[in-house]
């Protein structure tokens, strides 16, 4: 089976490939390389383009007998939305809009697309479950919910079906160390903590010491990235084999509050990791947790990375012996710079 990636040259993409070429199945990389790396493709093929582009998604769909889609490419900083939203929107939902009219046009009907958990805002209920109701608070978190929305459209239209990953924290890296986390601009708590403990930056910014948890620091629920691969392979097998449209969140349902990270990232660096306390940032949840009981019900999904310091561990194995990540700004071609 032939998959087209696109985004696999970023973070989650990447590893995705990495886990379906395992699996036996043929992956050819769609990136524009505004935030992915050639290095993290490794051997599979890539094609340089933008969802953007339609005349050259046209040409990868007319040139190459594609089974089935998986989809990350999207830009996905929350405050950078906020700032930006019509980039953002252009982006997600425009770009998304041309992939699915791709799609249409040669008949694939088979689509694996990478939501968030953003999609639910604020919810009042711990852990969150997918009936929870859908209410983004910022732009990047409404162009999913669009392009979810677009897909069940597109389902009820055109019979192509798909499976929307709500991820919540996304974390760690390959255990081998040869692929993980670089972005050109890196908000993530992760490799902000071990680029700290790297002596890459003075001291980790913690924002907030007085929510109402049991040590006043924010609690979300980490999941490592090969658990999520393994996922977004069964989300595909599920199509392929048939199966109906679906959307399923992706978490341990465990969570673990900001000094909880520190503390546990400390400890596997063996560094000290200083931080200073700034103000809570506006709109920032005190808990997010996963409830993942559907996609355990219904594909059999299970963490099997999920221990925080197996997260760490990992994540620490690639930061530390990459400190420059993939030494690339993201690509040569344009400096890492979006479009």
């Amino acid at each position: 089976m032939s998959v087209l990636i696109c985004g696999g040259a970023g973070y989650i993409g990447s590893h995705c490939a990495r886990e379906l070429k395992k699996e036996g199945f043929d992956c050819l990389i769609f990136d524009n390389l505004s935030e992915g790396h050639r290095a993290a493709v490794g051997d599979l093929p890539l094609i340089v383009g933008d969802l953007l582009d339609e005349s050259a998604l046209e040409s990868v769909f007319a040139s190459h007998e594609i089974d089935a889609v998986l989809h990350f490419a999207a830009f996905a900083l929350v405050g950078e939305s906020v700032k930006r939203p019509l980039e953002y929107y252009r982006n997600n939902v425009v770009g998304t809009i041309n992939l699915l009219r791709a799609m249409q046009k040669r008949g694939v009907k088979r689509i694996v697309f990478s939501s968030t958990c953003a999609v639910y805002g604020e919810p009042a209920r711990m852990p969150i479950a997918e009936d929870a109701p859908a209410a983004p608070v910022n732009p990047y978190g409404e162009t999913k919910l669009a392009v979810e929305r677009m897909l069940a459209a597109c389902d009820a239209a055109h019979g192509i079906k798909s499976v929307c990953l709500r991820y919540f924290n996304a974390a760690g890296a390959a255990p081998d160390g040869d692929i993980g986390e670089d972005h050109a601009l890196e908000t993530h708590l992760i490799p902000l903590i071990f680029k700290v403990a790297l002596g890459l930056g003075e001291k980790l910014t913690v924002y907030g010491n007085d929510h109402p948890t049991k040590d006043g620091g924010c609690v979300r629920d980490y999941i490592h990235v090969l658990d999520l691969a393994d996922a977004h392979a069964r989300a595909l097998r599920h199509l392929l084999d048939g199966g109906e449209s679906r959307a399923y969140n992706l978490g341990t349902g465990k969570g673990a509050s900001v000094f909880e990270v520190i503390e546990t990232a400390s400890r596997v660096s063996g560094r000290d990791i200083p931080y200073e306390i700034a103000a809570r940032r506006a709109g920032d949840p005190a808990v997010l947790i996963a409830s993942a009981d559907k996609i355990r019900r219904e594909l059999g999904w299970k963490p099997q990375r999920g221990e925080l310091e197996t997260i760490l561990a990992d994540a620490w194995r690639w930061h530390h012996t990459h400190p420059s990540g993939y030494g690339d700004g993201g690509d040569a071609g344009n400096g890492g710079k979006k479009p």
